[in-house]
C-alpha cells in the first residue's frame, strides 16, 4: 500500500472514532464522584468465589445477576448504605453438573434460600480511593458479619445509555462452614475468597 494512502486511511479511522472512546478513559478521583442514590447495574456486576480443591488447584465460580442499591456521598463516606442481593440460581462454574450440585440441598440450597444478601453497617475510608465495608451477609439462611476491602475504579457518564455510573472492586473472605455449607471440608477448603466487581447507576 502506498504511504500516502496509508496515512489517509489512518486519518479517516481516527476521524471516525466515536467520541465515547475518549470518554471511557476519563477517571475522576473518588472524592469527586457524584453523591446520591444508585442502583446495581446488573449486567456489569459480578461476584467470584474461589476455593482450594483437594490441595491441587484453586477452583472458582461466578454469580451474575446482582440487584440492589447504594447511597453514596464521598464527603460523608461513613453514611454510605449498601444493600445487594445475588441469586443462588445464577451460580456458574462452567460445569453444569457441579452447578446443579451447588444449587442443591447439600450446598447452597437455592430452593429454600434463593438469595445471598449483603447489607452494610459501617464504611471506613482507608485511602484516597479505598474503604472497608463492614456488614452482614445472609447465606444459606444464616447471617454473619463480613468485611469487604473496596477500591474505587472509575466514574462518569456511560457513553451508551447516558447513565452516570460508578464502579468499584472489592475482596473478602468467609468460612462456608459458618453458614452450614460444610460439605467436603477440609478436602474442599472451608475458606472462600471473594472477588467482586460492581457497577452502579445513579437514580437521582
Amino acid at each position: 500500500m502506498r504511504p500516502t494512502l496509508s496515512i489517509l486511511l489512518a486519518a479517516a479511522v481516527l476521524a471516525s472514532t466515536p467520541a465515547f472512546v475518549s470518554a471511557q478513559i476519563a477517571k475522576p478521583t473518588a472524592a469527586t464522584v457524584e453523591a446520591g442514590s444508585y442502583k446495581v447495574e446488573t449486567h456489569h456486576t459480578l461476584a467470584e468465589f474461589t476455593v482450594n480443591h483437594f490441595g491441587f488447584t484453586d477452583f472458582f465460580g461466578v454469580i451474575p445477576g446482582a440487584t440492589g442499591t447504594l447511597t453514596l456521598n464521598p464527603k460523608a463516606l461513613a453514611e454510605t448504605q449498601l444493600d445487594v442481593s445475588l441469586p443462588v440460581d445464577a451460580i456458574s462454574t462452567t460445569n453444569s453438573v457441579l452447578d446443579g450440585e451447588l444449587k442443591g440441598a447439600e450446598w447452597f440450597d437455592g430452593a429454600q434460600f434463593p438469595t445471598i444478601h449483603f447489607v452494610s453497617t459501617k464504611v471506613v475510608r482507608t485511602g484516597p480511593a479505598a474503604a472497608k465495608i463492614y456488614g452482614n451477609v445472609t447465606l444459606h439462611g444464616v447471617t454473619k458479619p463480613l468485611v469487604l476491602d473496596a477500591h474505587f475504579h472509575g466514574a462518569g457518564v456511560n457513553p451508551l445509555d447516558k447513565a452516570y455510573t460508578v464502579g468499584f472492586d472489592a475482596t473478602g473472605v468467609l468460612n462456608r462452614s459458618d453458614f452450614g455449607v460444610a460439605k467436603y471440608v477440609p478436602l474442599v477448603s472451608d475458606e472462600v475468597r471473594l472477588k467482586i466487581t460492581a457497577a452502579f447507576e445513579k437514580t437521582n
